[in-house]
């Protein structure tokens, strides 16, 4: 009993005294992992060409683009390209609805969601790392003015723009969703298309970088439907957006007709 009021004592006393108890560490939280690694994923460094140099034709191409577009700035194809910077798996769900002929949602469909967080992740991590071999700078900064659609910012000029990684995801969802809902592969695939293009609407890719995002996200399912835990998982996001597409709510129509006018073309 004394030990026990003595240790009582001490322990008051250090706390009055400021002096923090050390703690139990607390587990290391699990790092959220995709279904492949730098061991699995495609190396891209290799099976996409390279990046355009400067004084090229390809260059001199892509900077043309990206000056006849800066003249899309407030118009209806400006503003769908806004509408896909954010590329979160809940925006992707949302951006591909009206091609699928549903409201796709986080709480409509927690597989599908929950199997594009895991492809997220492998392919954000893969473009990193194939960005740092090519290095390559982003249209507006070669150009040096003109406005994007985006702001600015330190983070996104220190983003190279080769491949492009929003064109390698929406390309990569556009093909993941058309295997699921067949039927509508072709407005699913239209719209795929037309989100990488929307990065060069916003003057923050070249239409090289799409291009090479649109192979990158090939060589990605490729290799996703390689391995036998995404094959599990699609068998099981397949038969849940087959019952979402019978009982969810559909999208507004008249929005869905004003995106299948942007999307119907490239704008340039």
């Amino acid at each position: 009993m004394r030990r026990t009021l003595i240790g009582l004592s001490l322990t008051g006393a250090l706390a009055a005294a400021g002096i923090a108890l050390a703690q139990p560490a607390a587990p290391p939280r699990a790092l959220p992992t995709g279904y492949l690694n730098p061991e699995t994923w495609p190396a891209a460094a290799l099976i996409l060409p390279p990046a355009p140099v400067t004084g090229s034709a390809r260059e001199a191409q892509d900077q043309a683009v990206f000056k006849a577009t800066r003249g899309l700035e407030g118009s209806p194809r400006w503003s769908l390209a806004q509408n896909d910077v954010p590329s979160l798996p809940a925006n992707m769900l949302k951006d591909f609805s009206c091609t699928v002929g549903v409201q796709m949602s986080p709480e409509a469909a927690p597989k599908l969601m929950a199997m594009l967080s895991r492809m997220g992740i492998d392919a954000s991590r893969q473009v990193s790392s194939v960005k740092d071999v090519f290095k390559r700078q982003r249209p507006y900064l070669i150009a040096g003015e003109g406005n994007i659609c985006a702001p600015k910012t330190e983070s996104l000029a220190a983003s190279p723009d080769y491949p492009s990684g929003h064109a390698t995801w929406g390309w990569a969802v556009a093909m993941f969703l058309a295997e699921l809902a067949p039927d509508q592969a072709t407005p699913i695939l239209v719209r795929g298309r037309a989100f990488g293009e929307s990065r060069v609407v916003c003057g923050v890719h070249s239409v090289s970088a799409v291009e090479a995002g649109r192979t990158n996200a090939g060589a990605l399912l490729a290799t996703w439907r390689g391995d036998p835990t995404f094959r599990a998982d699609l068998e099981g996001v397949r038969a849940e957006l087959e019952a979402v597409r019978k009982t969810g709510a559909k999208p507004d129509a008249a929005m869905c007709k004003a995106e299948a006018e942007q999307t119907a073309k490239t704008p340039w």
